[in-house]
């Protein structure tokens, strides 16, 4: 196939991503059936009633079976325990793939219990809000957003381009890395200013000298945005920061070396580095827009961004 249907798709677990994923293949008409399983027999049933996929169960070795495309769409630190559940069930010649942010953590966990017979790579595509559960994906969250693959020495390019085309038909950017490379590109692009966000927030919750009602009526377009960001799920974020642990104490580390810098720099007055500062920060704002990846709008970008289209 090289339009990016497959007969028969498994999504394992429901949340932002996978409820997403469902729409789009379903809108698309990329999917004769979706078997859609998660472990919550109340997000099961919301998923029915969203009418997210063609058929329902909470064991994710029945979902697999016969299934020529699985993604596995859980937090990061159940993948080991999704892999060993769906090993002996998949169809030989399948495609397993992940959405996870961090990538050598899930190929650790998942790789040594995939069969020889079957396809994994480890993917990610870099998309989303800060809602989650069934309720909260939508059609065209990928849409001109990137999906970055980090397949195994041994990976089947048949398999990784009929992989990469579905992601495609989704909309998405699609590109390859190396694991660890993606997990340190990941940790300060996207690790760190959430670990940043949830940080500031609770600094603010916890000032005794300002109520709570006053952090929220009084709440700048700045504090707004980290509170968006800390509002993330927080299973999720926890098993980020435990299974990218390495690279996000790297970043942090030198995010404390830079917060020094501009610390002193404000405490002498130094003027001429917080100008040279901000404004080569803000270039490098106006060159995410331009690369399509936001637009300067209040709503994100993502209501301008589908105006678009």
């Amino acid at each position: 196939m090289t339009d990016g249907h497959f007969e028969r798709i498994a999504l394992i677990g429901i949340g932002l991503i996978g409820s997403s994923i469902a729409r789009d293949v379903k809108q698309l008409g990329l999917a004769k059936h979706v078997v859609v399983s998660t472990r919550s027999e109340e997000t099961l049933k919301r998923a029915e009633e969203l009418e997210l996929g063609t058929e329902y169960t909470a064991s994710a070795a029945d979902a697999v079976k016969d299934a020529d495309l699985v993604i596995v769409s859980v937090p990061v630190g159940a993948s080991e325990a999704v892999a060993k559940q769906i090993a002996g069930s998949l169809k030989p010649g399948a495609i397993v793939t992940d959405v996870g942010s961090t990538k050598a953590s899930v190929i650790a966990q998942m790789a040594p219990h995939m069969p020889d017979n079957v396809h994994f790579i480890p993917g990610h595509p870099l998309a989303g809000t800060e809602k989650s559960g069934p309720d909260a994906g939508f059609a065209g969250l990928f849409r001109d957003r990137w999906c970055i693959f980090t397949p195994l020495p041994d990976t089947d390019p048949v398999a990784l381009d009929r992989l990469k085309t579905f992601w495609m038909a989704l909309g998405s950017r699609v590109d390859d890395m190396d694991p660890q490379h993606h997990d340190k590109v990941l940790a300060i692009v996207s690790h760190l200013p959430h670990i940043i966000a949830y940080n500031i927030v609770g600094t603010a919750d916890d000032l005794e000298t300002v109520t709570d009602a006053e952090v929220i009526k009084y709440s700048a377009s700045g504090f707004r945005d980290f509170t968006r960001l800390a509002a993330s799920d927080p299973t999720m974020w926890r098993d980020i920061c435990l299974h990218n642990k390495d690279a996000i104490l790297e970043m942090l580390a030198r995010f404390s070396e830079d917060l020094a810098y501009l610390q002193r720099a404000i405490r002498w007055g130094e003027g001429d580095k917080l100008f040279e500062l901000f404004t080569r920060t803000r270039t490098i704002r106006r060159s995410i827009v331009e690369a399509g990846q936001d637009v300067d709008a209040p709503d994100f970008g993502r209501h301008s961004l589908d105006a678009k289209k």
